[in-house]
């Protein structure tokens, strides 16, 4: 006589979860955010996938999303990322992959994962990043950064951990380079 007992893990973790379907599908997605007659983003992308059903309703972006900001001078800004997840209800962005942070003026922010509260305007990661600035010729690599999203506007503030990195500056003779570490903060 045999006996057989054949364990499927996966069958036995389906029992306890409930299958979540999409309320709507929409493919070559646009978005465009406006204020007072002004547009402020674009949102664009090769599919999106609403769960505004769920009990945590969410919108998804499993190919990727490209993000346009545009600043009352119509400059503008662009991410894009290889993966994006957006929370209505904590307003809360979570873009993975490959993502990228291109200013207007050159500036460049490359990271793996990158978070953005809408609501408290805050941007952060904790994963390691590399920041470009041609202006200044600064090439900066660290492990963690958060700024505001007004930093631009020189009213925020930028805060880089387990930073290293190149700088072009000019030294006079008498002047001793200054040394960096974790927690630097770049007031702007």
């Amino acid at each position: 006589m045999f006996f057989s007992c054949d364990s499927n893990f996966e069958d036995i973790r389906k029992i306890d979860t409930t299958e979540r379907f999409p309320g709507g599908i929409a493919e070559n997605f646009t978005l465009i955010y406006t204020d007072s007659a002004l547009i402020k983003a674009t949102l664009t992308s090769p599919l999106n996938e609403d769960y505004s059903n769920q009990k945590f309703p969410f919108q998804e972006f499993p190919d990727g999303l490209q993000v346009d900001f545009f600043d009352k001078e119509k400059n503008k800004s662009t991410v894009t990322a290889d993966y994006g997840i957006i929370y209505q209800a904590t307003e809360m962005s979570d873009l993975r992959g490959h993502v990228v942070l291109l200013t207007h003026d050159g500036k460049k922010l490359e990271t793996s994962q990158l978070y953005w509260d809408q609501k408290n305007q805050w941007v952060f990661t904790a994963e390691k990043f590399t920041f470009t600035n041609p202006e200044d010729g600064t090439i900066m690599n660290g492990e963690g950064i958060e700024f505001s999203q007004d930093f631009e506007n020189g009213r925020g503030q930028v805060r880089a951990y387990k930073v290293d990195g190149v700088k072009d500056i000019d030294v006079e003779e008498d002047q001793e380079p200054l040394p960096s570490g974790e927690g630097s903060e770049i007031k702007e």
